[in-house]
């Protein structure tokens, strides 16, 4: 079993990645998400926040390689507020709804914060 490295934490902002039209963001961040869980390219956490939380929701894209790559030990940081704020928190479907501490607290860990 591959083991997350722990130096790294990626931060998604974004329900997609980049900003161009909004089906080419999601195409873009699901590629990316699958790219990583079938090379084994596992950040300690992936932290989720403002429109980025809707990523781990139901209906997103990007589900089956969230789950898969929680199951190989990424901690999923999703922030409760955000949930709140877009009436989410009854439709997550992966990962742990925390608050801005354990953003801070996993940031402030790695030696690598990748914002996406």
């Amino acid at each position: 079993m591959p083991i997350p490295n722990s130096d790294t934490v990626l931060l998604i902002t974004h329900n997609g990645m980049g900003s161009a039209e909004p089906e080419l963001q999601l195409k873009l961040m699901s590629t990316y998400l699958k790219l990583l869980d079938e090379h084994n390219i596992l950040p300690a956490a992936i932290c989720f926040y403002t429109d980025g939380v809707k990523l781990a929701a139901t209906g997103s894209p990007v589900l089956d390689s969230l789950k898969s790559l929680e199951s190989k030990g990424v901690r999923l940081i999703l922030c409760s507020t955000c949930l709140n704020f877009f009436d989410l928190t009854d439709q997550v479907q992966v990962g742990i709804v925390g608050g801005m501490a354990d953003i801070i607290e996993a940031q402030f860990k790695a030696d690598k914060v990748i914002s996406l």
